[in-house]
């Protein structure tokens, strides 16, 4: 299942804040306004407790009941930190991202990063973000122009990128999110 359209918010405050005003925002896809309503949670599993489970977020339901002239469908309102359809939340890949920007390896910088994961799906998670960068890299050039970089991974001078352009007390993955209102893995 493809999420296609997921709005992005800071954090749990913010989330309630939004969701108290549904009646007002316009529906993604149909775009009439007061049809919205609160649907289920979005939980998923915690990448660093076991069988535990983490708020990412709440769904919304655009009625299409009764005299309501919605479409029926429903979208994601995630917290910027959750990464679409993955267990594996921005904060922790940056964590483990870092490490490349340092120059490590990548087996370096899985295990620098200490994560609950396994390397080879570390590995595959990178392999994700490759396939996309020709998207990211369009989107962060149309923000900022690159800062120069004597790196010759493309990975890594994206990312250098993303630092550049989103350095806040955010982490840059979740930053992304959270201003373009676009997932960064896709």
């Amino acid at each position: 299942m493809r999420i296609s359209c997921p709005v992005f918010v800071c954090d749990e405050v913010a989330l309630e804040k939004k969701l108290c005003f549904l009646k007002c925002l316009v529906c993604p896809f149909c775009k009439r306004p007061g049809t919205l309503n609160r649907h289920s949670r979005v939980q998923g599993n915690d990448p660093e407790s076991y069988q535990g489970l983490l708020a990412r977020g709440q769904r919304a339901f655009c009625s299409n009941r009764g005299r309501r002239a919605g479409c029926g469908r429903t979208f994601p309102i995630l917290l910027c930190r959750v990464l679409p359809r993955h267990t594996f939340t921005a904060p922790l890949l940056w964590k483990a991202l870092k490490g490349l920007l340092n120059g490590f390896s990548i087996k370096a910088a899985w295990e620098a990063a200490d994560l609950s994961m396994a390397l080879d799906s570390f590995y595959h998670l990178l392999q994700r973000l490759r396939r996309r960068l020709d998207i990211v890299r369009v989107i962060l050039s149309a923000l900022s122009a690159p800062p120069s970089s004597s790196a010759r991974d493309p990975l890594v001078q994206t990312l250098e990128h993303l630092q550049w352009v989103f350095g806040s007390p955010l982490c840059p993955p979740a930053a992304f999110q959270l201003r373009l209102q676009r997932p960064l893995m896709g």
